[in-house]
């Protein structure tokens, strides 16, 4: 155990310094500390005590933490709860766990097979929508995007993105870059701004637009005559809290499955856009690698649509999916915990209410657990591959109790739309620039990502 703190910048002008350059480049602000310090970083900003981890066996004592020593960090979760309001994203203790236990069924294997029929028709009704030129540019962040909001709103509302709908799909997509950005912005303010500011305007619509939708869906099928629905939204409505879990046998009150729904929605969407965005720009500018995933497919395939048992059979394309999330993770930052109590991470005693800032992105470009970490190789996640990996350098969907619990719905997601792309399309870049990642929450393009699409 060492009683003594971390190296790490100096404490200069109560670390103010040290934050603006957090909120300009977090991201590569991480990576100069990281080269510098090493793999322990410690740093103040006013009264704030922070520990940056870097090697996986510290970020796996964290993460996993088998002494509840740990819970979020307040600041983050007050940001997310702005706009999700208690869900399982946001909330704590007894409260998560039952919410956990109550949402873990609509998210396992067995349902797999019919989210996967949504996946692939909301797939097969954008990709059929591209013009018909050989060769088209578009603007895939804005198509795989509309797709994976059309695949939340099959799966959690029953409902496809139809004429009257793409008006709203189009709102809500909007809404959420405007929520994301502000949320980003949030993080590094001690607090929030009263909503009623005139400079907090676009931030007040999006939330509305976002609330006026998930709503309109819940009074919709309270009001409904018929039956439940297979669907999200009809298993949150008919869920109760498991007795033999040591549940009350409960169900979700209205506000709690509005924030639940908020939470699938805006996760169910945007993380699974923002990796697919990556992921054709990775095809697009690696020819070779997107030519053997679309041989795999074609030979599996045969040109009929995927299935989720089709899945096993497409090793490659997942392959390519991974190494997509290695180098573009679209969680690539902002995992923060807090310290309830004193406790010891590797030969570090963290005091009480000890901030610490987990960066997956560091993690998974760091040349000790993966060689070459810029180079775009999916032989990384072949089985021999995977088996000489280091545990807890790759956290696409982070760790521990509070593993994502959509991760299985976006792998599905991912790999399902991209076989029905690569069934249709080849993918080119449209020019020689290298895409410059932004963190806004998630990891998206700075500069948008369009590709061209050549029709095969």
């Amino acid at each position: 155990m060492s009683t003594t703190l971390p190296p790490g910048p100096p404490d200069r002008f109560f670390g103010l310094p040290l934050l603006r350059q957090m909120r300009h480049d977090y991201l590569g602000l991480a990576q100069q500390m990281h080269a510098r310090y090493g793999d322990a970083v410690y740093f103040r900003i006013v009264r704030e005590q922070t520990f940056e981890f870097f090697h996986p066996d510290w970020v796996r004592e964290v993460l996993l933490d088998p002494t509840h020593s740990f819970i979020r960090w307040e600041r983050g979760t007050q940001v997310f709860a702005e706009v999700h309001g208690q869900s399982v994203l946001v909330t704590e203790g007894t409260t998560w766990q039952r919410q956990r236990r109550m949402l873990q069924p609509g998210f396992g294997p067995k349902r797999m097979g019919g989210y996967a029929q949504h996946m692939v028709a909301a797939a097969a009704q954008a990709l059929d929508a591209v013009p018909p030129q050989p060769t088209q540019t578009v603007d895939f962040e804005h198509l795989v995007t509309q797709l994976t909001m059309d695949v939340v709103l099959r799966t959690l509302f029953s409902q496809a993105v139809n004429t009257h709908g793409r008006a709203e799909a189009l709102a809500a997509e909007q809404a959420v870059q405007v929520v994301g950005q502000a949320g980003m912005e949030a993080f590094f303010w001690p607090a929030s701004l009263p909503d009623w500011l005139p400079h907090k305007r676009a931030i007040r619509h999006a939330r509305q637009t976002l609330d006026t939708l998930v709503w309109r869906h819940i009074r919709q099928r309270r009001q409904a005559a018929s039956g439940e629905q297979d669907d999200l939204l009809g298993m949150l409505l008919a869920a109760r809290d498991d007795a033999d879990a040591n549940g009350d046998g409960a169900a979700l009150t209205d506000t709690e499955v509005r924030d639940q729904c908020m939470t699938i929605f805006l996760a169910g969407h945007e993380t699974t856009a923002a990796a697919l965005t990556w992921w054709g720009h990775t095809m697009a500018t690696h020819p070779a690698c997107a030519q053997r995933a679309q041989h795999e497919v074609d030979q599996v395939l045969g040109g009929r649509s995927p299935t989720y048992a089709d899945l096993p059979a497409l090793p490659y394309l997942a392959q390519t999916l991974k190494e997509t999330l290695r180098l573009y993770p679209p969680a690539a930052s902002l995992i923060s915990r807090r310290a309830l109590r004193p406790v010891q991470i590797g030969p570090w005693q963290l005091p009480q209410g000890a901030l610490v800032r987990i960066t997956p992105w560091v993690l998974q470009h760091d040349a000790r657990w993966f060689a070459e970490p810029e180079r775009f190789d999916p032989e990384r996640f072949s089985d021999a591959g995977q088996a000489s990996q280091t545990r807890g350098a790759y956290l696409p969907f982070g760790a521990g109790p509070r593993v994502c619990i959509g991760n299985l719905f976006a792998s599905t997601e991912m790999a399902l739309v991209a076989a029905m792309v690569l069934q249709r399309f080849s993918l080119a870049p449209t020019d020689t620039a290298a895409a410059r990642p932004a963190l806004n929450v998630t990891l998206r393009p700075a500069d948008g990502m369009r590709l061209q699409l050549l029709r095969r």
